[in-house]
C-alpha cells in the first residue's frame, strides 16, 4: 500500500460552498471533483414523487450513484415560493452555482446570473452545456459523439478503412465539459473573494474536446499530422504505436514511440537484428513493421508478453479490463480505487503531501440532507 504521508490530509477546497442545480453526466462529475477536493457540495434535487420510507433496493441505488459521492442533497420544487427562499439563501452564501441546463432555463426559473448576482456579488456563476451560452447551435439538443464532431476530435479517432470510433463519452463530456469546468472553477476560486465580481463561466464541451486536443492541432498546423485516420504516429499508423491482438485473443497496447523504448521492445522480443524493425521512423517501411509485429504478437498469448515485457522500458502493456484494472499491483499500492456501498470506483485524486484529499463520502438520496441544509443557512 502507498505509504502515508505524516502530514494531515490536504483538501484544498476546503470550506468552499458549492450549489450544484442537478443534472446527468459532466455537471455531477464536476461536482464530485469539487467535493473530492473538499468543498461542501448541495445538490438541489427535484422532489421525489414519493415522499414515503424508501425500499432497501432504491436506497442502494442511489449510493451506486458515484457522481453524487461526498454531496448533500435537498429537494426542491423549484417554482415554489418556500422552495425559492431556500434556493436564494444558499446562493447567497455560495461561492459557487454549478448549473448545466440549456441556455435560458436558469433565467426563466430566476435564478439567471442577474438574480444570482443580486445576492452575491462574489458568487462564480459556471454555466456548461455543449455548444456554450451563444453561437448558432447555443440553443440546439446534443449529446458527446455531436459535441466532439463538431469539435473535429471525433474525426481523429479510429480506424483508416472504417468508420471512427465512439471515445465512449469521455472526450466531450467529461474531459472537454467536466473536467474543463472542474479547471475553470478551481482557477475562479484562487482569486480572492474580495477581487471577485460578478464572475460566469461559459463551458462549452465542444470548445473544451478541441482543448483537449490542442497538440494535435499544432501538428497539424505545423505539417505533422495529415488528415487521415491511422497515418499518424499516435492515432495507429506507427506500428510502435498500435494495439496488437494476441494468440488468446487479448490484446497488447504498444507505445514505444522514443528510440530507446523501441530499442528495448524489439531487444526483448529478440527481432532487433530483424531488417522488418530497422527504420523506426521511415514511414515507408511501417507497413512490412506492422506486419512483421502482428505476427509476432499473434503467436502467444496476451499472458507471455506481459511476462516478457514486464518491468522495462519497452512501454507495452496488456489491455486490461475493468476488473484485471482493479486488481492491478499498482494501482492496489496507490489506492487508486476505494469501495464504497458495494461500489469500486476511482479515489478522489490527485495526490496532495502523499496523500488523498478525501474519504469520500455515500451518495444522497433526494432531499436527504434537508436538515442540515437548513441548520447551515440559520447558522450563517
Amino acid at each position: 500500500m502507498l505509504e502515508e504521508s505524516s502530514e494531515s490530509s490536504f483538501s484544498p477546497l476546503a470550506g468552499k460552498l458549492v450549489v450544484e442545480f442537478a443534472g446527468i453526466g459532466p455537471g455531477p462529475f464536476c461536482g464530485m471533483l469539487l467535493g473530492d477536493l473538499g468543498a461542501r457540495v448541495i445538490r438541489i434535487d427535484r422532489p421525489r414523487a414519493s415522499t414515503g420510507e424508501l425500499s432497501e433496493e432504491t436506497l442502494a441505488s442511489y449510493r451506486r450513484e458515484v457522481m453524487g459521492r461526498s454531496k448533500w442533497s435537498i429537494a426542491l420544487d423549484l417554482k415554489s415560493d418556500e422552495s425559492a427562499e431556500i434556493v436564494k439563501g444558499l446562493i447567497a452564501r455560495a461561492d459557487v452555482l454549478l448549473e448545466g441546463y440549456r441556455p435560458g432555463v436558469m433565467e426563466r426559473l430566476g435564478y439567471g446570473p442577474e438574480e444570482a448576482f443580486a445576492l452575491n456579488e462574489a458568487l462564480i456563476y459556471a454555466r456548461m452545456t455543449g455548444w456554450g451560452q451563444s453561437g448558432p447551435l447555443a440553443n440546439l439538443a446534443g449529446h458527446d459523439l455531436n459535441y466532439i464532431s463538431v469539435a473535429g476530435v471525433l474525426s481523429m479517432i479510429g480506424p483508416k478503412d472504417g468508420p471512427p470510433s465512439i471515445p465512449l463519452n469521455l472526450v466531450g463530456d467529461f474531459g472537454g465539459g467536466g473536467m474543463y469546468m472542474a479547471f475553470a472553477i478551481a482557477a475562479s476560486l484562487a482569486t480572492p473573494p474580495s477581487q471577485r465580481h460578478r464572475i460566469v463561466i461559459d463551458t462549452a464541451m465542444c470548445e473544451g474536446a478541441a482543448t483537449l486536443a490542442s497538440m494535435i492541432f499544432g501538428m497539424r498546423g505545423a505539417g505533422g499530422w495529415v488528415d487521415q485516420r491511422e497515418s499518424n504516429l499516435i492515432d495507429g499508423g506507427a506500428p510502435f504505436y498500435r494495439i496488437y491482438r494476441c494468440s488468446d485473443g487479448g490484446y497488447l497496447g504498444v507505445a514505444a514511440l522514443e528510440v530507446q523504448f523501441y530499442q528495448e521492445l524489439i531487444g526483448r522480443l529478440g527481432v532487433a537484428d530483424e531488417a522488418a524493425f530497422s527504420a523506426q521512423y521511415r514511414t515507408e517501411t511501417w507497413p512490412q513493421m506492422r506486419s512483421a509485429f502482428e505476427a509476432i504478437f499473434a503467436s502467444k498469448p496476451r499472458g507471455y508478453f506481459e511476462e516478457l515485457l514486464a518491468g522495462c522500458d519497452a512501454c507495452s502493456f496488456p489491455v486490461y479490463s475493468p476488473e484485471e484494472a482493479l486488481a492491478h499491483p499498482h494501482n492496489v499500492a496507490r489506492g487508486a480505487f476505494v469501495e464504497m456501498a458495494g461500489v469500486t470506483q476511482p479515489a478522489p485524486g490527485p495526490l496532495f503531501n502523499g496523500s488523498r484529499p478525501t474519504k469520500p463520502g455515500l451518495p444522497p438520496y433526494p432531499d436527504e440532507h434537508r436538515r442540515e441544509v437548513l441548520d447551515l443557512l440559520e447558522a450563517t
